[in-house]
């Protein structure tokens, strides 16, 4: 969903990270972090801090409430963490962008070969590298930009063939949804420098994709594919209904957004010989009308743009599967037949070329019911090979990895590994032949694979990712897949902290990336050897400006919480960010920030310094994170296991809440925080876990403030794909959509003080989320909020200084609420 959110894994980013880089823009993963802002230099920020606590010390004693009166801070020499440093990237790790090249003779004899970009002096240079031979080098091109008949354009990316005799460049890239993109692409020939169009100069393409063989370019335009190929520059079109109604090799909106997280719906098979894309047929979907308003100066009527967007209930687009064959220059549509699924109910979530068939994963609408089919391309044969049921829970969307055939490596046929269910957490599972009913499994606990990362071909040694040693770390792993019996899991990676691996093509190096606690860096790894070759990328900067500014302290840890329901105890993992000069002896006011979407993980040990860290320092006050139920990755509780998890299945926004009220009695009730003086706040699933707390809290008031950002108030106005994989439909599950909304606007009239902010060009939360609740507030006579638009932006707010404003909001807010001004 608000992919910001990306319920599927932890390491999905989240709207309030994004202020890490001024140019990114992940948030559910909107992944997966936030963009922060500064208003005041130190001086006057610490004067005011000064004159707040006057103020509040004041208004606490009026209500016999006693704050300890802060002593002037004494940090040594060094500098306190502000708001213009955390924007301005001070504490922002660099990341190098490597990308292997897949030549065919590296699974064999595997040289380690890969283009950087290199930048220095304002120069750009992208560099062809050997891990075997250090000599080894040569340009594939070195400016940042060109000029083609007279007229200059600025190059967003490289892509280079696996030859490495040619690359795609991306030039005038504009955004269009989350993953997706317009751009004017070229071809460069690298020994002549020549540039030429992709298709022409006028015309801009949605995505592009090299053969495995380097003699076609696939690439998709108006919503339909055409291949080019590279020798003799001839385009042909491969299909002809694209439009509104009808998508080719791109998904439409909600797999874009729910499935694929991508923007591309085309495979090619290994030999380059047939390409495969998935047909979207949109007819039956309802559009959805945003209107922009700030776009030209010259409008004076708003623009208006319809997607096609189903919600729940609504039709869904109907799926297909074409196979394109190059040679015969024909294509055949693969009709999936399932007693169980019907076609304009199925969903389509994963399409793998698996030799010469084709693995593609199906399910229905609520995501329990799971088909797997394998569709042989050279007789166009289909046969349903595995079936699942989930009971009380859902299916996540995965991918599979092809394994080849290699009698000389001890494998007799083709197969696949798989992440399957086992005991409710997903593990691994090697099937072969692929048309193999049982797999066999090759990992098993009470922790999860998190994702396959690559596969040795000559040591059949299989890597993944996973929370084998703490749910909230990433570690880098390997099994053999011909062991017998459940093989040995051997670690890559073994200090404390989360990792990311990046392999070379034979598989026997690895780009090692260390994400946190501690400072990130990069390493280039010999696996075979054992041994780190080089460090890409330490960080160095970001090491030197740690040491010039103080930083508020992060402390993990596992806190346990009281079932309102059933009086048990449940383990959740918790992040605990302090005031500087925090003292122990002081009474500080406490900030929740929360996510809480199926499967999400916002408490991690990945290295931030973001915006609860400038809550922390500029409004002295105590910021927690707590993951409850209904999230992802937790194995602290036995008793529960994936349960966890699945209990908030049909029940969205029972549990999460509660979870939240527990946790805010269990700080209240330390010594050093002011109970009277708690806030909750979050961003799209954040923004309604936050409000559906609010009103949850009424009988209590154990949170006096809220603050939500782009939130969902009412599900069956969210998109179908993600609502009913954990709600259902409302005609299957009328009483979970309606306990799921935000229903009893009477219920937030005890809070203090409440704020909802909405971009009016959302395209993922609709702003008809927030004016559906304000409308609903107003008939209930609930004044005690504020509400804010941002003029035409979207669920991450950026356009025209809206993301700037939104967290001067953010934390405007929050300083009057702990000053006492809306007592």
């Amino acid at each position: 969903m608000f992919s910001t959110l990306k319920r599927k894994n932890s390491d999905e980013k989240h709207p309030y990270r994004s202020f890490y880089s001024s140019g990114s823009y992940n948030f559910k993963n909107f992944f997966f972090s936030g963009t922060l802002l500064a208003v005041l230099i130190w001086g006057s920020s610490l004067l005011l801090h000064e004159i707040n606590v006057f103020e509040v010390g004041l208004a606490s004693s009026a209500i016999n409430r006693v704050r300890t009166a802060r002593p002037a801070p004494d940090f040594h020499g060094k500098l306190p963490l502000n708001f213009s440093a955390v924007r301005d990237g001070v504490f922002s790790p660099k990341f190098k962008d490597l990308q292997w090249i897949h030549e065919p003779e590296s699974i064999s004899n595997d040289k380690g070969t890969y283009v950087l970009k290199v930048e220095e002096n304002n120069s750009v240079e992208y560099v062809i590298k050997s891990i075997v031979d250090e000599d080894y080098q040569y340009t594939l091109y070195n400016q940042s930009s060109f000029e083609h008949e007279h007229i200059h354009y600025d190059i967003v990316s490289l892509v280079a063939s696996p030859n490495l005799k040619q690359a795609i460049l991306k030039t005038n890239s504009t955004q269009h949804w989350r993953h997706s993109s317009f751009a004017l692409y070229w071809v460069l020939d690298v020994e002549s420098h020549a540039i030429t169009p992709l298709l022409d100069t006028n015309s801009k393409v949605s995505v592009t994709s090299w053969s495995p063989e380097s003699t076609d370019i696939a690439f998709i335009y108006e919503n339909n594919v055409y291949l080019k190929n590279t020798k003799s520059n001839k385009v042909t079109q491969v299909s002809f209904d694209g439009g509104r109604e009808f998508f080719n090799g791109k998904p439409d909106w909600v797999y874009e957004e729910e499935v694929f997280s991508t923007d591309i719906a085309l495979w090619w098979s290994p030999d380059g010989k047939k390409v495969t894309f998935l047909k979207s047929n949109d007819t039956e979907v309802p559009e959805f009308t945003i209107p922009y308003y700030v776009q030209h100066d010259e409008d004076d009527y708003p623009e208006l743009v319809n997607i096609k967007y189903p919600k729940p209930g609504y039709p869904n687009p109907i799926v297909d599967i074409v196979v394109y064959d190059l040679s015969t220059e024909t294509d055949q549509l693969l009709q999936l037949k399932s007693d169980k699924i019907e076609s304009d109910q199925r969903l389509i979530t994963e399409v793998t070329w698996v030799g010469d068939s084709l693995l593609v994963r199906t399910s229905n609408r609520a995501s329990d019911l799971l088909e797997i089919f394998l569709l042989d391309t050279t007789d166009n044969s289909i046969e349903l090979v595995r079936s699942h049921t989930a009971k009380k829970s859902w299916f996540e969307i995965t991918k599979s990895v092809y394994i080849p055939k290699d009698e000389a490596a001890g494998r007799k046929d083709d197969g696949y590994i798989d992440i399957v269910v086992e005991d409710g957490y997903n593990h691994l599972a090697y099937f072969s032949p692929p048309s193999s009913k049982e797999g066999k499994l090759l990992t098993k606990g009470l922790w999860e694979v998190v994702s396959v990362e690559s596969f040795d071909y000559n040591k059949n040694e299989l890597y993944f990712k996973s929370t084998i040693k703490s749910s909230i770390e990433r570690h880098l792993h390997s099994v053999n897949i011909l062991d017998q019996g459940l093989p040995e899991i051997k670690d890559i990676t073994v200090a404390e902290g989360v990792y990311a691996g990046s392999f070379s093509s034979g598989s026997r190096y690895l780009l090692l990336t260390y994400e946190g606690p501690n400072v990130p860096y990069q390493e280039l790894i010999d696996l075979y050897e054992s041994k780190t070759i080089k460090t890409l990328e330490a960080n160095k900067a970001l090491s030197e400006n740690l040491e010039k500014y103080v930083i508020p302290e992060n402390k993990y840890q596992v806190v346990s919480l009281v079932d309102e329901e059933t009086g048990n105890k449940i383990k959740a993992n918790a992040i605990e960010t302090f005031p500087l000069n925090f003292d122990p002896k002081r009474k500080y006011p406490v900030l929740f920030f929360v996510y809480g979407g199926p499967g999400s993980q916002l408490v991690s040990k990945s290295f931030s310094v973001g915006f609860s860290s400038v809550v922390a320092a500029e409004l002295d006050a105590v910021v927690v994170t707590v993951d409850g139920r209904g999230t992802g990755f937790n194995n602290l509780n036995p008793e529960l296991g994936a349960d966890y998890k699945f209990t908030v299945r049909d029940r969205l926004g029972h549990y999460e809440p509660l979870d939240q009220i527990a946790a805010a009695k269990h700080w209240g009730q330390r010594d050093y925080v002011d109970s009277d003086n708690i806030a909750i706040w979050g961003w799209s699933y954040g923004g309604f876990l936050t409000l559906k707390t609010l009103e949850t809290d009424h009988a209590e008031r154990v949170f006096s403030y809220g603050l939500a950002i782009a939130p969902v108030t009412k599900w069956k106005l969210y998109d179908s794909v993600y609502t009913e994989r954990y709600l259902r439909t409302p005609q299957e599950n009328p009483e979970g959509y309606r306990t799921a909304s935000i229903s009893n606007a009477t219920n937030l009239l005890s809070v203090k003080k409440f704020f909802i902010g909405h971009g009016s060009g959302d395209d993922n939360v609709h702003v008809q989320q927030s004016l559906k609740l304000i409308d609903e507030l107003n008939l209930a006579s609930v004044e005690n909020f504020d509400f804010m638009i941002f003029p035409d932006s979207d669920h991450s707010i950026r356009y025209h200084n809206g993301n700037k404003i939104v967290y001067d909001r953010i934390l405007d807010f929050f300083r009057k609420a702990f000053r006492g001004e809306f007592n």
